[in-house]
């Protein structure tokens, strides 16, 4: 694997081709954020550290075949499962003009020019619920999220420590290297 990132990323044991996209998003990241703030990850072990190991334990609780992602800025969590997980369908809502060109731009980098990058907030989103949400450094309530989020879908939640409310009840929490995971489930109406 070349690139500056591929040392660190050879350490996570990825797949080539799922490496390789990472590879490209990271270098493109990295790029960029010499002119628009968008991560505090200077150097390639930190922003492989924080923005991909961080979220891989998430893998595992990804629920059916589309993802949404909430405040998507600089990529991590949404962009980076949808690399790791080609087969879903991704949205990442971004409302900041810089930030949203930047993920378009990752995208098309990446070779998933199939994702969906809207340059909305998650009250704007008017798009089909996704089986899978997807929210970091974000403090939201839940209930706001649920039209975002398919009956018996899961809402995955990195850091923070939300509270469970209705539609949503803790499905699960996970220890991250720097946080936490907590997975919801929307219950179904009756």
């Amino acid at each position: 694997m070349t690139g500056v990132h591929g040392p660190a990323l050879a350490r996570l044991a990825l797949p080539d081709d799922a490496a390789g996209r990472l590879g490209a998003y990271l270098d493109r990241l990295a790029a960029w954020s010499a002119r628009v703030n968008l991560t505090g990850a200077t150097d390639p072990e930190t922003r492989v550290e924080r923005l991909v190991a961080e979220v891989l334990p998430a893998l595992g609780w990804l629920e059916g075949p589309s993802l949404l992602d909430v405040g998507s800025g600089n990529g991590s969590p949404g962009l980076v499962l949808a690399l790791l997980r080609p087969d879903l369908r991704a949205t990442l809502l971004e409302p900041r003009a810089k930030r949203w060109a930047f993920l378009r731009e990752a995208a098309r980098d990446t070779g998933r020019s199939d994702i969906q990058v809207l340059r909305e907030r998650h009250d704007q989103y008017s798009g089909p619920p996704a089986t899978t949400v997807t929210l970091r450094a974000l403090a939201l309530p839940l209930a706001d999220l649920s039209s975002a989020v398919a009956a018996s879908g899961r809402l995955l939640v990195f850091g923070g420590a939300p509270r469970p409310e209705p539609p949503f009840r803790l499905e699960a929490e996970a220890p991250l290297p720097r946080s936490r995971l907590h997975v919801f489930r929307r219950e179904r109406s009756t």
